[in-house]
């Protein structure tokens, strides 16, 4: 089951996160800030509830929308983030390696 997400940012100036929120609960994908040309994806967290929603899809779409409209590259350290990264061949423009 897929569902549409509101999904938020926090940037700092060398870490930040995607979230998306709901009944009290968050999804987020964290990162850390390198360089302005480099962010590497560095965790994936889902709780239950949001299981089979597609919130960790979300969150990797609106990273790699991010790093289109920057212009800056994804290290995948994240396995979640690595295993979408090999799922959308689509996305090897963003993705660093």
């Amino acid at each position: 089951m897929s569902e549409a997400h509101q999904v938020g940012r926090e940037h700092g100036e060398s870490r930040g996160r995607f979230v998306i929120r709901r009944g009290g609960e968050e999804a987020e994908l964290t990162y850390s800030v390198t360089t302005p040309a480099l962010v590497i994806a560095d965790h994936t967290g889902v709780p239950d509830s949001f299981r089979g929603t597609g919130a960790g899809l979300a969150l990797v779409q609106a990273l790699v929308a991010a790093a289109r409209a920057e212009g800056f590259k994804i290290v995948p350290l994240c396995p979640f983030v690595k295993a979408q990264s090999l799922k959308h061949p689509e996305w090897a423009d963003v993705f660093a390696g």
